[in-house]
């Protein structure tokens, strides 16, 4: 159980670990999917290719678009791209690693599935028996048939209790054939992922690994900042709302008052507390205000020289003068009782 319990922790440390989290139990949940399917080939000349190359790349679709949407990142992104331009610039480098972040990680379920179905072997084997060549492995000296007959009875391939055509081509020669080049194309497709995985964590420390660090820094700094500004408004709705209920049955206290009710009246001790937390945004107009403004006009990444904020958002379009700081002067004071 502690073992358990020492992974949700990890997976919860950071954003990243969260999300290699949630892919890996997608590519599980991939794994068993296709395990409980019931695979039922039509057998018809005109469905069985449609069938077969529908079950192995459709769920693979579904299942990456699934990984974007599981993502948290991807409304974070969203926001980044379409925000105006304010008092900080927009990193196209930034977007570019979040996007691909996104990406490689809600790549992962989808070629789960696709090295799963190739390796079993079912989708090739409905999708393409009508192009097994019976002049090499089938019997040529069975009385001709039409294209049309023969495309027929070898659709029928994968429904082995409906082949009729043993004296064509032998029903286990067929599959056998069919799932050897699918094993082949399996393993293929499992070679060249791993492949470029290894060239992609290999080789890109040697060209770009400056600007692979910045990337990485700052779209942290775009999550963290993001997690940041929402507890700070969850904070300061939870503190408008304590003040606003306290105003409310002070109010109704003084009215039954004023009804000769005489109730005991005691100061709540939070009051003032609740009251500091709010910063001086203390009605709806202003909030809605520094919300619009938050989104207009983030202040620039200096924390040496902050943008001084105007009625109506941050003052200014470009960066605010810097001032030279003047040193201070501290000064030691004794006192001594005699």
């Amino acid at each position: 159980m502690d073992k358990f319990r020492m992974i949700f922790q990890f997976f919860q440390s950071n954003q990243e670990s969260f999300m290699n989290g949630i892919c890996g139990i997608m590519a599980l949940a991939s794994t068993q999917m296709y395990s409980a399917f019931d695979f039922n080939c039509p057998c018809l000349p005109h469905y069985n290719m449609a069938y077969g190359l529908g079950i192995l790349l459709v769920p693979p679709f579904i299942l990456f678009l699934l990984g974007f949407v599981l993502n948290n990142n991807i409304s974070m992104l969203a926001e980044e791209w379409r925000r105006p331009q304010g008092q900080r610039g927009k990193d196209s480098a930034v977007l570019r690693y979040m996007f691909c972040s996104m990406a490689q990680r809600a790549m992962i379920a989808p070629a789960v599935w696709v090295s799963v179905t190739l390796l079993d072997g079912k989708c090739i084997t409905c999708a393409f028996c009508t192009s097994v060549p019976v002049e090499t492995l089938g019997n040529t000296s069975h009385p001709l048939l039409s294209q049309g007959e023969i495309q027929r009875v070898l659709a029928r391939i994968p429904c082995k209790e409906i082949y009729n055509g043993q004296e064509l081509i032998a029903n286990e020669v067929a599959v056998r054939y069919l799932r050897c080049i699918s094993q082949a194309l399996g393993w293929c497709f499992v070679l060249l992922m791993t492949t470029l995985a290894f060239l992609v964590r290999s080789l890109r420390p040697c060209f770009s690994q400056a600007a692979f660090l910045k990337s990485r820094y700052w779209s942290h700094y775009i999550d963290i900042e993001r997690k940041l500004f929402d507890e700070t408004c969850a904070e300061h709705a939870r503190s408008f709302a304590k003040v606003c209920i306290q105003q409310f049955f002070e109010g109704m206290s003084t009215d039954l008052v004023a009804a000769r009710c005489h109730l005991p009246r005691k100061a709540p001790e939070d009051a003032g507390e609740a009251s500091k937390k709010l910063l001086g945004i203390t009605d709806r107009g202003t909030m809605n205000m520094a919300l619009k403004s938050w989104h207009r006009c983030k202040p620039p990444l200096h924390l040496h020289s902050p943008a001084f904020p105007s009625g109506n958002g941050w003052a200014g379009e470009g960066q605010p003068p810097v001032y030279p700081s003047v040193p201070r002067r501290e000064t030691a004071a004794y006192y001594s009782l005699v």
